[in-house]
């Protein structure tokens, strides 16, 4: 470490300020733009919910809505995650301002014109949902290069505040003026906020910003999942979070159950309720750096969990709305408290080369869950009532942080996640098409008696390293002709995706993995690289081609 360094990690080693990302212009105006076009969001979802509330079965309907908007989330997130890690994210998110402004302008003439049925009513709001796939996780991976690392999970607050301002003002918003002129007007301010965001991003000048040779659509899909399906730190944190979310999106699919059958409010109180979760959330986001330096994430998650149940709970045994508002306040600091501590240590502890698209599997998690778990919460309401329905999720959220105390979240600040080329060159002859394939990796190792059991273990560690970083397959062998030699047989789809593990997928991590390994073995480990038998002889590498 440099004296630099050492300097700037002194400077810093007090608590960041919530506000340091707001020091980056770019961060500043783009942070901005995605709170007007995210109100203009939430106040579409408020009057479709609202259109058809005094239907007979507006239970079903209104919960639908929800789902019909997080559903895309869980289908096409992945896919959105290939688009932002291979295409320009700032003409990407302008593309998908524009879509918004279409859909939104349809959905605004068709209800002025009284042609709008509930079932066009969730198609075009599917729509809606589907851009919102490809805005989420675009906008997720470019926070990464607008600020520093340690001013990452800052900057992870400050889009839960910006997700939650919009949360709070929105539906207001959308409240006060489905009381004055109808549901139609909240579908025009829709358009109106999308292009809010679509002219920031054209005023934006973003800095040239070099790629290595793009991945295939496919095999980059096949990429991300394999990385995540390798790495159990991502299962436990997905796993964790998934356990919160199914409950506790309760409170998005029946608030307006809540304010209409409880409460008896009409759209504006709705909109005040809504309004008092997303206050609660805008706090929790402010107060959650001052939180974390006293808990560890594991501990801010269950504080979160127990938080939501109590307040949600007393909410099925109150009639007066100023009694519900303070309630809500908690629900909402508990939500974003949850959300915000397992997005943050995602961001943290993903190296980058697949970022975007671990991120778009944790969002197609988060909204996938709430878009299967809103209708079945609509029809426990249906069915069993409203307040059996609130105590139901509010014991399972209490139940969420008791699972907690297993389902540990790592800390992941400190974590060196940068790509880390250790390996070098393949030092291969012959050199394959870079869509040549399989490609298999023979690793021969001198194991002594009474270090086997030693390596057979830190060998696991190395297959979940193998797997998460490209391969396909993984194997370990005995050699039959000599009991101390074992070999490592590990598969990859094509020469390139391994040129790929060489280059820019291991990091420390990795590098500490395969330290461990060797430090049992006798010598150094014989490596050879099985190529397809079409390979012509005359394949000279650049190496083999160096003159000796």
């Amino acid at each position: 470490m440099t004296c630099k360094d050492m300097m700037t990690q002194t400077q810093r080693s007090g608590p960041l300020s919530p506000w340091a990302p707001f020091r980056h212009r770019a961060f500043l105006w783009l942070w901005l733009g995605v709170v007007v076009s995210s109100v203009g969001s939430w106040a579409q979802t408020v009057g479709a919910q609202w259109l058809f509330v005094d239907d007979p079965n507006a239970a079903t309907i209104v919960a639908l809505v929800q789902t019909a908007s997080t559903l895309p989330m869980m289908l096409l997130a992945l896919p959105a995650g290939v688009l932002a890690d291979a295409f320009d994210r700032r003409w990407l998110l302008f593309g998908v301002q524009t879509y918004f402004v279409v859909v939104a302008v349809l959905l605004t003439v068709l209800t002025a014109a009284g042609m709008m049925p509930p079932a066009l009513l969730l198609a075009l709001t599917f729509a809606i949902g589907t851009g919102q796939a490809v805005l989420a996780t675009t906008w997720q991976a470019l926070i990464t290069e607008l600020v520093p690392r340690d001013e990452l999970a800052a900057a992870t607050r400050l889009d839960m505040v910006s997700v939650n301002v919009a949360r709070a003002a929105g539906p207001a918003l959308a409240g006060f003026v489905i009381a004055r002129w109808g549901v139609s007007p909240v579908f025009g301010m829709t358009a109106v906020a999308a292009s809010c965001l679509a002219l920031v991003l054209l005023a934006w000048r973003r800095p040239r910003v070099t790629h290595g040779e793009r991945e295939p659509f496919i095999p980059a899909l096949v990429a991300g999942g394999r990385y995540v399906r390798h790495e159990p730190v991502v299962h436990r944190m997905l796993l964790r979070f998934a356990t919160f979310v199914w409950p506790a999106c309760a409170v998005w699919a029946l608030l307006p159950l809540i304010a209409s059958r409880q409460l008896g409010l009409q759209a504006d109180g709705y909109g005040l309720l809504f309004a008092a979760l997303g206050f609660g959330a805008v706090i929790g986001a402010l107060c959650l750096g001052w939180v974390k330096q006293h808990l560890s994430s594991t501990e801010l998650l269950g504080l979160a969990a127990v938080s939501f149940a109590l307040a949600f709970g007393s909410l099925a045994l109150v009639s007066t709305p100023w009694v519900a508002l303070p309630l809500l306040v908690v629900c909402g600091f508990g939500w974003t408290a949850t959300v915000s501590t397992v997005i943050s240590e995602l961001q943290l502890f993903l190296p980058g080369w697949v970022r975007a698209r671990a991120i778009a599997i944790y969002l197609m998690v988060f909204l996938g869950s709430q878009a299967v778990a809103a209708p079945i919460w609509g029809l426990v309401t249906q069915h069993l009532g409203l307040r059996v329905a609130v105590l139901a999720a509010a014991a399972l959220v209490g139940a969420s942080a008791a699972g907690g105390l297993v389902l540990k979240v790592p800390e992941s600040q400190h974590l060196d996640r940068a790509p880390l080329a250790y390996w070098g060159a393949a030092p291969v002859v012959l050199q394959p098409e870079p869509d040549a394939g399989p490609i298999v990796v023979s690793i021969e190792y001198e194991v002594s008696a009474d270090q086997e059991a030693a390596f057979l273990s830190a060998m696991e560690l190395m297959r979940r390293s193998r797997l998460r970083s490209g391969a396909s397959r993984w194997d370990l062998y005995r050699v039959g002709e000599s009991p101390t030699l074992l070999l490592e047989q590990f598969q990859v789809p094509t020469w390139q995706e391994h040129q790929r593990q060489h280059d820019g997928r291991l990091t420390a991590e990795d590098q500490a993995i395969e330290d461990a390994a060797f430090s049992h073995i006798v010598g150094t480990p014989r490596t050879q690289h099985l190529l397809p038998p079409g390979t012509p002889r005359d394949s000279l590498s650049a190496e083999a081609q160096r003159p000796t």
